[in-house]
């Protein structure tokens, strides 16, 4: 059996196309889930790009179609309106075929064998590269890279995996080409950020493939310190290249002020986010709740609303946790959907107290989590304790601690979560606030493209002009 994989022989869609200037740096970004993708990744990207075009240079991303994500989480449109426009996005026609829907696309084989046609075909990606679904993708993403570079000359790739059949595109440009490359990696391949060890041996197709990308890397981005100490501990020769890039939050999505609760009409709990985690976790802090209710006549009047994306291609709203928030609205759980970007500085504007659900634990630093510390609002931590979200809320004036996934400790937090919603001065809302600065995403972004900047751009600018840029002297 074949994978059928989208052809690249018609032009992949641009975006659009301005005029480039012969001074200025060029930076190939490939970037799997920006914008309009509705994707907690597509916040980074997008500040991944915004600031390489603030700093100068010019700008190709590299991404999927629209169509494609249309098959997993779906569409926000509201997420390319932040998008710098000098930047050119490309958009390749790939996509994943075990999430398409159309019964009439199907197969032959598929149709009288899907669990053997997907076994076969995870096999067909694996002998491509070694990863599982998007391995397949390889010879297409290549083609892409060169054909950009060869339209533009490229004077840094910068990688964002996953997926990370992005190291065998980096690699090939590299090999052709000796682009130089930095490579971020949010959450890493070779550590299992859920279980704390490592997910493969070095001497694996993937530990192997791993290991010869990295040690050419300018600079490899990981979001929290327990990932970064778990590659400079793996390749001890990447000590000096391992960087701590968090995630951080968005100004436009944090409301300019909270409104105060009225413990009368009872309060309103809100989780937003995506919601990929096991069941078991949604079912304790559900449990908790309801005890809490129980408990507390302020709860008892109270609603919990849980808003973000569940599931993706057929299975969307159409699994275990949607029966257990079905199951939940007698207790006041409500399921709202997703929440555009645009939306969601107005979506914490009007709750009162926010729920953060995460699944692992010190290697697992949630997005969301820089949001919650900064809307001003009590936060109630549904995690295991040691887990890099306690790092960033220590210290955070209104949230209830970590105390694990036990429901009767949750139960707890929620009722003190809902005394601190009650009684919260306007100067702790305010040093809540402040504690989160630090973690606003420019903040965290900046100082890494203007380090890249300064160490690639300016040489690119500087240098003989190998890549295609103009030797004059300046500043990217």
């Amino acid at each position: 059996m074949q994978i059928r994989l989208p052809s690249l022989v018609t032009r992949a869609r641009t975006d659009h196309r301005p005029p480039r200037r012969g001074d200025r740096p060029h930076v190939v970004y490939l970037a799997i889930g920006f914008p309009p993708a509705a994707k907690s990744s597509a916040y980074r990207m997008r500040e991944t790009a915004n600031q390489f075009a603030a700093r100068g240079w010019d700008v190709t991303v590299i991404t999927i179609a629209d169509e494609s994500w249309e098959r997993e989480y779906g569409l926000d449109h509201t997420l390319s309106d932040g998008v710098d426009p000098r930047i050119v996005v490309e958009r390749l026609p790939l996509a994943r075929a075990d999430l398409e829907t159309d019964i009439r696309a199907f197969s032959e084989a598929r149709t009288l064998h899907p669990q053997r046609w997907i076994e076969e075909q995870r096999r067909q990606e694996l002998r491509i590269f070694p990863e599982p679904v998007f391995g397949g993708w390889r010879t297409e993403l290549e083609r892409a890279v060169l054909r950009v570079h060869r339209e533009h000359a490229a004077d840094l790739l910068m990688t964002t995996c996953a997926p990370y059949v992005n190291l065998a595109v980096t690699w090939r440009l590299w090999q052709e080409h000796r682009v130089p490359y930095v490579i971020d990696f949010r959450d890493g391949w070779s550590v299992d950020v859920i279980g704390g060890k490592a997910a493969f041996d070095r001497d694996s197709a993937a530990g192997r493939w791993e290991e010869k990308v990295l040690a050419e890397a300018r600079a490899v981005w990981c979001v929290n310190e327990p990932i970064a100490e778990f590659y400079r501990e793996r390749y001890e020769a990447l000590r000096d290249q391992v960087r701590v890039v968090r995630n951080g939050y968005d100004e436009d999505c944090v409301p300019s002020a909270t409104h105060r609760a009225d413990p009368t009409e009872g309060l309103t709990f809100g989780y937003l986010g995506s919601i990929n985690f096991a069941p078991a976790l949604l079912d304790s802090v559900l449990t908790g709740w309801r005890l809490a209710r129980r408990q507390d006549p302020l709860l008892a009047r109270s609603r919990f609303e849980v808003r973000g994306h569940i599931g993706a291609g057929a299975l969307r709203e159409a699994n275990a946790h949607m029966e257990l928030l079905r199951a939940a609205a007698g207790d006041g759980v409500e399921f709202g959907g997703p929440v555009a970007k645009a939306d969601v500085a107005a979506t914490y504007g009007r709750w009162d107290a926010l729920v953060l659900m995460l699944v692992g634990g010190r290697f697992v630093t949630s997005g969301k989590v820089y949001e919650y510390a900064a809307s001003g609002l009590p936060v109630v931590s549904a995690h295991e304790v040691d887990h890099d979200a306690s790092a960033v809320l220590a210290g955070h004036p209104l949230w209830t601690g970590a105390v694990g996934l036990d429901p009767r400790r949750l139960a707890d937090s929620f009722v003190r979560a809902a005394r601190l919603t009650a009684d919260a001065t306007d100067d702790q809302r305010a040093a809540a606030r402040t504690h989160a600065r630090r973690y606003a995403r420019g903040a965290q972004l900046a100082p890494a493209v203007a380090e890249v900047t300064a160490t690639v751009g300016g040489a690119a600018i500087a240098g003989p002009g190998s890549h295609g840029t103009s030797s004059e002297g300046g500043q990217a």
